[in-house]
C-alpha cells in the first residue's frame, strides 16, 4: 500500500508543479497586458494633448525671450517664474524639453545644425557647442528638435602638410 500512495503522492505533486507554471504564466501574461494597456491609454492621452502641448512649448519659448530681454531683475524672475511653470506644465502633459549642453554628443533624432562650427580636437568632432533654441520631445517621438550650434572636426592646413 505504501507504492501506490507515494506514487498519487507524486503525481499530485507534478500537478501542483503543473498548475504552478500555469499560473505563473497567466500572471505574466496579465501583467504584460497591463502594462501594454498602460503605455496605449499614455500615448493615447500625448496624442490628444499634443496641440496643446505645442501651444505650451511656444508659450514657453516666449516667456524664456522674455526673461533674457527684460529691463529690470523683478521682471526677470517673473517671466523666469512663468517659464519653470510653463516647463511643469509640459512635463505632467508627457513632454520633456531638448535643452543639449556643450559638449554633449550630436544626436540627429532630437536635434538640428542650427550653424556648424570647426573644431581642431578631434574628439569634439560632431558635439555640441551652443544651444540655439531648445526642442521638444512628446512620448519619446521628437516633435521639434533643439537648434545647436555643431562643432566638426577639421584637420588644418599646417597639420595635414606636417604631420607629426
Amino acid at each position: 500500500m505504501t507504492e501506490p500512495v507515494a506514487e498519487s503522492l507524486a503525481q499530485l505533486v507534478e500537478r501542483v508543479d503543473d498548475l504552478s507554471r500555469v499560473v505563473a504564466r497567466q500572471a505574466a501574461t496579465i501583467e504584460r497586458l497591463a502594462d501594454e494597456a498602460k503605455d496605449r491609454a499614455r500615448q493615447d492621452r500625448a496624442g490628444a494633448d499634443l496641440p496643446l502641448v505645442v501651444e505650451l512649448f511656444a508659450l514657453h519659448g516666449d516667456t524664456a525671450a522674455c526673461a533674457g530681454t527684460a529691463e529690470t531683475p523683478r521682471e526677470r524672475a517673473a517671466f523666469e517664474a512663468i517659464a519653470t511653470r510653463v516647463e511643469r506644465l509640459l512635463i505632467g502633459r508627457g513632454a520633456a524639453l531638448v535643452t543639449p549642453r556643450p559638449d554633449d554628443p550630436f544626436d540627429s533624432l532630437t536635434m538640428e545644425a542650427a550653424d556648424v562650427t570647426t573644431t581642431a580636437d578631434p574628439d569634439a568632432d560632431r558635439t555640441v557647442e551652443a544651444l540655439v533654441q531648445p526642442g521638444l520631445t512628446v512620448g519619446g517621438r521628437s516633435v521639434r528638435p533643439a537648434g545647436v550650434v555643431v562643432r566638426r572636426f577639421r584637420a588644418t592646413e599646417n597639420a595635414a602638410q606636417h604631420p607629426a
